[in-house]
């Protein structure tokens, strides 16, 4: 559900926040307020097009930001924010934020990261619907409907494995044809492959090996050098009339002579004690080291050849030596598949026949439910489009074949079938696909049935509705607002109005007023209940004792 929606120099607002209830949340105001703006900023923060005419006048920089809490969504969520480099979110919920400015450009962001305008709409797609003059309306997309349709009728189990039939069919295919080649593309490709196994297995390659070769060359090829110095540091310490041991000795000489006539010095005679000590060991050790330092132009020689053949084979199968490795495995297992290609041809042969029947079987299965279910689902449909206005209207769950997705080579995952949902609004007129619909306010009560009849399939969690009372009135009124009442149940519901009989229905009721500061116009919205909602809904009514009356009337028929 979409708890928080902050907005910031965006038409009328200067700076607005707005906390969202579960539920059904109504929203009214006299026209001009700038309820619209609430529905623009959605559109903004779910990553549609940007109209700089709609920045707040003066202001250089427009933002809005949406908390979501989607602990409870279905959708692999935690999936595409690690697919897009974005952070998870954390305690269940996701922060969206759209900031533009006047010259144009535009940041987006989620959960903190940076992020672009189609991440932001595939999200909205997961998290938002629309209803009313507005783009974000899934469900006139047919795919969607197709899934609806699937849910309503309880096919969704058997969906999926139709779905996993379909991917095993093109896994398969796809092992085909990386096999099915001429035969001179084979013979050429069988010499090569056998070639390269052969060369990275005679090459005896072992991990790691490269790090101490690179290290013994380097000693080898510098040891005349370190033979020499280390002979020098050793001459210095020990050879010589003048050499460090010689001068220790005269120092220590000394150092008795100080202790004799002063006791207090002995621990500068314990001190020298522990230096000649050390001295000593670092003799034994150069000596060791010396003595180890071997001038072997011969093994120089040798190392300098595994080097060069594994830098040779590092330019040809990969930049490190566990590539090269891995390479040479993985040409090795193509290899082996070449070498038994006619029985690896004849076992994929085998099995895509055999899911292929299973995909025919399965897709005969699928089409006969939809065929089913169909005529239920615009049934029920129907029967909510009666009680919303539509006295003499139709409605039709139309099923076709998909053009070239008639045999089990070519169906998709999906199925073979195509949905589209068609509305006839007027008797003797021909069903229209809903997206031909031309009243928003038609077009939202459709969708308002639709919703209600697949309140428990439809995953989408926040739905939005304008308009949606446009050109009803009386029970048709009262119908639309306990339809959004019980969708409320299922999903959170926000609902810009003008009729009051629908806004006495929302659990939660907001009121959008505008007012001057300091010779500038603002939008505000603020919750209301108790006697400040019987007084908007008396407002909407027209005023007067008897509005009055009807609102409380209003409210006590919807149980608030």
């Amino acid at each position: 559900m979409l708890n928080t929606l902050r907005i910031r120099n965006l038409a009328l607002v200067a700076d607005l926040t707005l906390e969202l209830q579960k539920g059904f949340n109504a929203i009214t105001g006299e026209t001009g307020a700038g309820k619209s703006v609430i529905l623009g900023a959605l559109d903004l923060v779910l990553g549609q097009r940007a109209d700089r005419g709609s920045l707040r006048a003066g202001a250089d920089q427009c933002s809005v930001e949406a908390v979501l809490d989607v602990s409870g969504i279905r959708a692999p969520l935690a999936a595409f924010l690690e697919d897009n480099g974005l952070e998870p979110c954390e305690d269940g919920q996701l922060v969206l934020k759209r900031a533009f400015n006047a010259g144009g450009t535009n940041r987006q962001f989620v959960n903190g990261s940076p992020t672009t305008l189609a991440t932001l709409a595939a999200l909205g797609d997961w998290l938002v619907d629309f209803h009313g003059p507005h783009e974000h309306q899934s469900l006139l997309q047919p795919a969607r409907q197709l899934a609806l349709l699937d849910a309503f009728a309880g096919l969704d189990s058997r969906r999926a494995a139709f779905g996993e039939l379909v991917r095993r069919r093109d896994a398969l295919v796809a092992e085909r044809f990386a096999l099915v080649i001429d035969e001179g593309t084979y013979a050429r490709e069988l010499d090569l492959l056998r070639f390269q196994v052969r060369e990275i297995a005679d090459a005896r390659l072992q991990s790691g090996e490269e790090d101490a070769l690179v290290a013994e060359h380097r000693r080898s090829s510098n040891s005349a050098r370190l033979l020499e110095l280390s002979q020098g540091a050793l001459q210095g310490l020990a050879e010589g009339d003048d050499n460090a041991v010689h001068r220790l000795a005269r120092i220590g000489r000394a150092l008795q002579e100080l202790h004799r006539l002063d006791p207090s010095a002995a621990a500068l005679e314990s001190a020298l004690d522990e230096a000649t000590g050390t001295l000593r060991e670092l003799q034994q050790a150069l000596s060791r080291y010396t003595e180890g330092v071997e001038l072997d132009p011969e093994r120089l020689a040798v190392v300098e050849a595994r080097l060069d053949l594994i830098q040779g084979l590092q330019r040809k199968y990969g930049a490190t030596l566990a590539d090269v490795i891995g390479f040479g495995g993985d040409a090795a297992k193509r290899l082996s598949v070449l070498e038994g290609r006619d029985g690896e041809l004849e076992r994929i042969r085998t099995a895509i026949a055999g899911v292929e029947h299973e995909i025919l079987v399965a897709a005969d299965a699928l089409s006969a439910g939809r065929r089913k279910h169909a005529p239920r689902l615009a049934k029920s449909v129907a029967r909510e489009l009666t009680d919303l206005g539509f006295r003499q209207s139709g409605l039709e769950v139309a099923l076709r074949p998909i053009p070239g997705h008639d045999t089990p080579a070519t169906v998709g995952p999906t199925g073979r079938d195509e949905c589209e949902f068609q509305f006839a609004p007027n008797p003797g007129e021909p069903a229209r696909p809903l997206r031909a619909i031309a009243s928003s306010g038609e077009l939202a009560r459709v969708m308002l049935a639709f919703k209600t009849v697949l309140a428990d399939q439809d995953e989408i969690p926040v739905l939005v509705f304008d308009e949606v009372d446009a050109n009803v009135g009386g029970e048709t009124a009262n119908a639309v607002g306990a339809r959004m009442a019980r969708i409320a149940r299922n999903h959170q519901v926000l609902c810009i109005t003008h009729l009051a009989a629908v806004a006495a229905h929302g659990g939660t009721h907001y009121v959008v007023t505008k007012e001057t500061k300091a010779g500038r116009t603002e939008s505000r919205i603020e919750p209301v209940e108790g006697e400040a909602r019987v007084l908007e809904l008396a407002r909407m009514l027209g005023g007067g004792p008897a509005a009055r009356k009807h609102a409380e009337a209003l409210l006590e028929g919807s149980g608030k």
